[in-house]
């Protein structure tokens, strides 16, 4: 089963039934309730945040800001829109307004490409279309892949992470994004090919 077929992050019936019960109560004040949420999304928002970022520590920062502003938040929550949809939205513009202090700075650890983007089959096929990985270095694969990534602007990378790796919808992402759906194919589309001009050197 895949991302898009599981859909645990929210966007489920029962699942966004769950949620909904989960911040009534975080909104009376019970902090258990609100606990119970961040357990559910941290895994989900740290794969995001790691790979628009490329830095655990930084992730890991990032995350307790995200979390800190979302209870602040909280009460301005109406349950117009998912939780999920609120939480990524959150997540997506805080990392955005990160990476844009940090400018072009990039940390590349070699040691992280244990995780994230660089373990997804679906996201190695997708950018390496049908070339045969048999004939290639798969670690070696997975720091071409950190690096192709990082070489995205931020609003590309943004739609390849939430796409390809978290598994979202295009509705979805629109709406997390602010943006039409149209804008979230038309990125998609572009940064695919970017990913597969990086990489076709090295899968031919």
């Amino acid at each position: 089963m895949n991302d898009k077929e599981q859909q645990g992050n929210g966007s489920g019936t029962a699942s966004g039934e769950e949620d909904r019960e989960l911040v009534e109560r975080a909104q009376k004040g019970d902090t258990r309730a609100f606990d119970q949420l961040v357990r559910k999304y941290t895994p989900k928002l740290y794969g995001l945040v790691y790979n628009m970022t490329s830095n655990r520590e930084d992730t890991a920062d990032l995350l307790q800001d995200i979390f800190a502003k979302a209870y602040r938040s909280l009460l301005r929550f109406l349950g117009k829109s998912s939780f999920y949809t609120w939480i990524y939205s959150i997540a997506v513009n805080m990392t955005l307004n990160f990476l844009k202090k940090r400018g072009r700075r990039v940390i590349l650890s070699l040691d992280d490409v244990d995780s994230g983007i660089q373990n997804d089959p679906d996201f190695i096929n997708v950018t390496t279309g049908h070339s045969p990985l048999r004939d290639v270095g798969l670690h070696e694969l997975q720091k071409r892949l950190n690096e192709a990534m990082m070489k995205l602007s931020e609003d590309h990378r943004t739609v390849v992470t939430l796409y390809d790796i978290q598994g979202l919808q295009h509705s979805d992402i629109s709406k997390i994004l602010g943006v039409s759906e149209g804008t979230v194919r038309s990125r998609l589309f572009y940064a695919h090919r970017q990913l597969q001009t990086y990489l076709d050197d090295f899968v031919k």
